[in-house]
This record gives structure tokens, sequence and C-alpha cells, in this order.
């Protein structure tokens, strides 16, 4: 249900959070404008929440230039959350091996709505052609870390996810209809690929492989991504991803979860 049908929907809170998520890493802060842009939020809206907040501790305003920036709260709440997922310890040594070995950038990315986030990423040393940083949001296209995220998803949690109205049903729509070759690509070989100028023109070649965690209510996504000219479509096929099945395996295995992979019909 959403909150225009649902009466235990906290709208004010929804917007609040809004708020938060509107943040990235990148950003030298976010004036109230700002905000309301990336929210849709009305800026006498913003304007009250981000006071709120600020009072609470999850914003700060620079006296400087009157912009905002994540309070001490919110980062306290953050760690709180990482810490919680004690699967991310045992993983740092895989995936930062994997990361060297391979020569390609290795992320973990969560689902955020109609985004997918990079909440870690793993950087091989001696190459310098890496691109992506933790906060930054993978849209709902095809690109592998959704074709795999879907590839696991039950029907119960992509309905749930149907049921959020996201505001593009047609990606998740196309997401959909290619979920049978995503769920065939896993059984045969481990993992998705997507090639570079896929979806919405993607830059880089990757591919990936869904984890599922005891601590979380929806798969996450392990992905090694590189540009074309550092390793070509073919070698992410026969040698990355093979190695990324076998990370992810083992974190399993070191973990005692289940396979990330629900095998049921599409």
């Amino acid at each position: 249900m959403t909150e225009q049908n649902d009466p235990r929907f906290a709208t004010t809170l929804a917007r609040g959070l809004s708020v938060l998520r509107a943040f990235r890493v990148t950003d030298e802060g976010l004036s109230n404008a700002e905000i309301a842009q990336r929210t849709g939020l009305p800026k006498s809206t913003v304007s009250r929440l981000t006071f709120t907040l600020g009072e609470l501790g999850y914003l700060v305003q620079s006296p400087r230039d009157d912009r905002f920036r994540p309070g001490p709260t919110l980062v306290a709440v953050g760690h709180v959350a990482a810490t919680s997922l004690s699967f991310l310890v045992p993983a740092h040594d895989l995936m930062q091996r994997l990361a060297e070995e391979s020569g390609t950038l290795v992320v973990l990315a969560v689902r955020d709505g109609d985004k997918m986030v990079l909440i870690r990423t793993w950087r091989p040393t001696r190459v310098a052609s890496i691109w992506l940083e933790v906060g930054q949001r993978i849209p709902l296209q095809p690109f592998s870390s959704w074709r795999a995220f879907i590839a696991a998803a039950t029907p119960a949690e992509i309905e749930r996810i149907a049921a959020e109205h996201l505001p593009d049903p047609e990606s998740l729509d196309a997401l959909l209809v290619g979920r049978p070759q995503a769920l065939a690509d896993m059984a045969l070989q481990g993992f998705v690929s997507t090639p570079a100028g896929s979806g919405m023109s993607a830059a880089y070649n990757a591919v990936s492989v869904p984890f599922r965690s005891s601590n979380l209510a929806e798969p996450v996504v392990f992905t090694c991504g590189a540009l074309p000219a550092e390793a070509p479509i073919k070698r992410m096929e026969t040698d990355v991803g093979p190695r990324l099945v076998a990370a992810v395996r083992t974190l399993e295995r070191l973990t005692g979860q289940a396979p990330g992979l629900v095998r049921m019909e599409a």
C-alpha cells in the first residue's frame, strides 16, 4: 500500500527521509532549493524539514554558505546500520583480493527505491581507470546489478517493489521481461553480465552476483566493473565473472548464508 490508501503511512516522516536521501557523497552541501529539486517537494516544505532535521542533529547548516550537510546524528545512525551488516567484515579481504587479481572495481550495491546504491567499493591499487564512488546510484535499467537483483528476488519481493509505485514502472516491467534470461544466465554460469553501451549507454563492462544476508530483507549485489579498454567483455565473462562467483560462494560459506539466487519459476 502507499500513503494514499494506508492510514499507517507517516507522510511527514517519509518526506523527511527523502530529504536525507537527497545527499550524495560528492556533494559540498545542498541548499533548500537544491534539495527541493532532487526530492520534488515544495521549497517551503523542505525549509521546515531541514530546520527540524538540523535541530535534531541529522543535518548541519554551514554559517559560511547556509548549505546543509549530514550531521553527527545521521553519521552515528549510518555507522550503526553499517556495523549491523556482519558479512562486510569477511567480504572486505575477499573483495579486495578479487579487485587486485582481476584489475576491476568491485562494488556492493543495495536497492533504494528505483536505484541501486553503492555502499562499498574495493579498488585495485595498480589500475587508475575506475570511476564509481560510494553513494552513487545506478538507475533502474538493465545493468548487471539490477539484472542480478531481479533474478534473485522472490515473487513476493518483486510484488512489494511493484507496489511502491516507482517513478518509472516501465523500466521495472522491462527488467521483469528479461528475468527468465537473467535466471538462465545465473543457472548456467553463476553471474549475469552487461557489456558497455547497453542500458542507458553504460560506459563499462560489468558482471554481477547476488548475495543474501539474514540481516536484510532483500538480496544485495556484488559487481565487478571495468572500462572496455581495461577488461573486454569476453574477459569479464570468462575470467572475472567466475572469480566473482567464487568469492561470493566463499562469503556464503563463511557467513552461513544461503545462495543468493532463488531458483523458482520466473
